[in-house]
């Protein structure tokens, strides 16, 4: 099988980082597959190359072993032990080995060649390592922000199979979890892809969530706010009494400790609610009612 450059295969630099090598094959592989692309063999082949590609570059072993040897990155250990054993290196300004029994005219492929049957380590279609991964697959969940409150089980459909999970507790918008195996099927016997779900959680209308903290604007009547008291309010975990101190300016806001957003996969950990007082003048007054007020007026 000739050479293949697995970092021209997906468009990268040999100083590519790891994450850079997962976008490009994530979204080469997704441009070429065969699902998206039927009866279309130059895009099954190019397919088969990106995986191959990410099976190398994608694996810290393998692309160290790469980039040391080349297309006979496969045989790297074997060849060593036998370099060993020769006391023979490798001279790469001439092309060929020096010292030991080989001979500084042997060429490097030739040794393969000959240590391996001819094998130069390249992929086979019909051997085991003809075996490619599936399509990693990408799904979006909306959920409200009271779903995302608890820990529960959500059913939902992708590429025609049902898929059950939990979603846990404090979830964040915009977070992203994995499920290994559930993506596209492998090919020639290969393993699944990835199933990759990113969570988008909806504005609610009565809490603004931040991080695992929550905060709440609650109205509160004049009287209250002058003389004090107790009220109850709402929080996603259910109903609670606020006492209010006397005396409370418009604009006040408290902090209930433990009344937030659960953290995310810490069993029992909550953020805070903080409530934002908003005091509301009484209207629709009687004249012995704004008689009173004006001898506090007075006063």
């Amino acid at each position: 099988m000739a050479y293949i450059d697995y970092y021209k295969v997906l468009g990268l630099a040999k100083n590519a980082t790891e994450d850079d090598v997962k976008k490009a094959y994530r979204r080469l592989a997704r441009r070429y597959h065969p699902d998206l692309n039927p009866n279309d063999k130059e895009a099954e082949k190019k397919f088969k190359e990106i995986n191959e590609a990410n099976e190398v570059l994608g694996n810290p072993e393998n692309r160290k072993k790469y980039d040391k040897y080349g297309e006979h990155w496969r045989h790297g250990e074997e060849y060593e032990k036998a370099q060993s054993r020769q006391e023979s290196y490798w001279d790469a300004s001439r092309g060929g080995f020096a010292g030991g029994e080989f001979g500084s005219g042997e060429d490097f492929s030739d040794f393969f060649q000959s240590m391996f049957g001819g094998s130069t380590g390249g992929f086979s279609a019909g051997s085991s390592s003809g075996k490619f991964r599936g399509q990693d697959i990408y799904a979006e969940l909306n959920l409200n922000l009271r779903d995302a409150y608890y820990s529960h089980k959500q059913v939902f459909e992708i590429n025609g199979k049902k898929v059950r999970i939990t979603v846990p507790a404090g979830i964040q918008d915009g977070q992203q979890i994995r499920l290994k195996s559930h993506g596209g099927e492998g090919y020639n016997g290969g393993p699944n892809g990835d199933l990759y779900i990113t969570f988008h959680i909806a504005e609610d209308p009565e809490f603004q969530r931040v991080g695992d903290h929550l905060k709440k604007n609650v109205s509160l009547d004049l009287y209250t706010a002058v003389l004090g008291g107790e009220i109850k309010i709402k929080t996603l975990g259910g109903e609670i009494k606020l006492k209010v101190k006397p005396e409370t300016q418009n604009g006040t806001t408290v902090r209930l400790k433990g009344k937030g957003f659960p953290a995310y996969k810490k069993e029992g950990s909550f953020g805070d609610l903080l409530v934002t007082y908003t005091i509301k003048i009484p209207t629709g007054l009687t004249e012995k009612q704004k008689e009173l007020f004006q001898q506090l007026k007075n006063l």
